[in-house]
């Protein structure tokens, strides 16, 4: 099964991107499979792939920086919640439970918010980027003498 859908059919995801919406998509594709288990019923199991691109505010120079998004994922389904959380605790993959209200396009969108980058960068910023902590328009404030040195002057030398 294979889609693309319009970013605007993802509510959360579009709000992570910044302007024009129009001609984002979000392209996606899953299958599932039945695995053997020694000793057991057969596993099901399902491969999600999505990707698109957003426009996302770089941390850097805070102008626009289109970003590709993917992710790339397996999951295997228990048949309930306390199984679930016994194979989660035991392996690597995600494990979710087989239920009828299953919803693909939220596990997609889902899976796509979690694959957005932490700090969206570009690769060389398109402005140069003031990188200077200090403004120099800045005046420090005079230093304040110690209260201590004029304590030391009047302390008079003995060893002379």
């Amino acid at each position: 099964m294979t889609g693309q859908e319009p970013l605007s059919a993802f509510k959360r995801l579009k709000q992570e991107a910044q302007g024009p919406l129009e001609a984002l998509t979000v392209t996606w594709s899953a299958h599932g499979e039945m695995r053997p288990v020694d000793g057991g019923p057969d596993e099901v199991w399902l491969h999600v792939l999505a990707q698109t691109r957003l426009p996302l505010v770089c941390q850097r120079c805070m102008a626009p920086v289109d970003t590709q998004v993917v992710s790339d994922r397996w999951f295997r389904f228990a048949p309930d919640e306390a199984t679930a959380a016994v194979l989660d605790e035991a392996s690597e993959e995600d494990v979710l439970v087989l239920s009828g209200t299953f919803d693909l396009h939220e596990l997609v969108e889902d899976e796509l918010l979690m694959s957005l980058p932490m700090v969206p960068l570009h690769e060389r910023c398109p402005v140069d980027v003031k990188l200077a902590v200090a403004d120099p328009d800045f005046e420090a404030p005079e230093a304040k003498p110690s209260p201590f040195a004029k304590l030391a002057s009047l302390r008079v030398d003995k060893s002379g």
